[in-house]
């Protein structure tokens, strides 16, 4: 199901529940395959998804708005925390699977979107852009996050320092992997 259809129900016990079955099927696929031993193909036995997409969706024109939660930052940070938290399942040892917290932060736009700058203000990221990401870590506790494409105020975001290590970091205490679509950059 798409996250915008799932955030219309305004539902994250339900939300909690499809995430739920969506990592069952993933471990039961794992242990299908001896527990990656006989993998088949490339992305056949993954236990990391990426995926929740809680990037605010500002303009129906985006192309990637079906992924997300909508534009209320509240609705999006209830319904990541829900997603987060039926991937990984709650054993206090062991995951589930790995959930992703995506596209880190300010990316809402596919024109020119490996290059594009985003200029926002603190204020606008803290009260609007971070509260999915925020609440996904800290409530969901989320074990993997996804920079974004653009750069923000000119930094790129997967090399700034201000907003993966002083906030992701220290100030939400994520403890985590950040990924990029071209593999790791912890």
């Amino acid at each position: 199901p798409q996250a915008i259809a799932l955030a219309a129900t305004w539902n994250p016990k339900l939300i909690k529940d499809v995430a739920t079955v969506i990592s069952d099927e993933a471990r039961a696929k794992w242990n299908f395959y001896n527990q990656g031993k006989e993998q088949k193909s490339y992305f056949s036995d993954v236990l990391t998804f990426w995926s929740p997409t809680v990037n605010m969706a500002r303009d129906p024109r985006w192309g990637r708005t079906p992924e997300t939660y909508g534009e209320d930052p509240l609705l999006t940070s209830r319904m990541g925390v829900a997603f987060v938290q039926g991937l990984q399942g709650e054993d206090k040892k062991y995951l589930k699977v790995v959930a992703t917290l995506k596209h880190f932060a300010a990316n809402n736009e596919d024109y020119n979107r490996f290059s594009c700058n985003a200029i926002v203000s603190e204020r606008a990221l803290r009260e609007y852009y971070f509260k999915g990401f925020e609440a996904g870590v800290k409530e969901g506790k989320a074990q993997s996050i996804m920079s974004a494409y653009n750069a923000i105020n000119g930094v790129p975001s997967t090399a700034n320092k201000w907003l993966l290590n002083d906030v992701l970091r220290k100030e939400w205490g994520f403890n985590g992997y950040v990924v990029c679509d071209c593999g790791a950059i912890n």
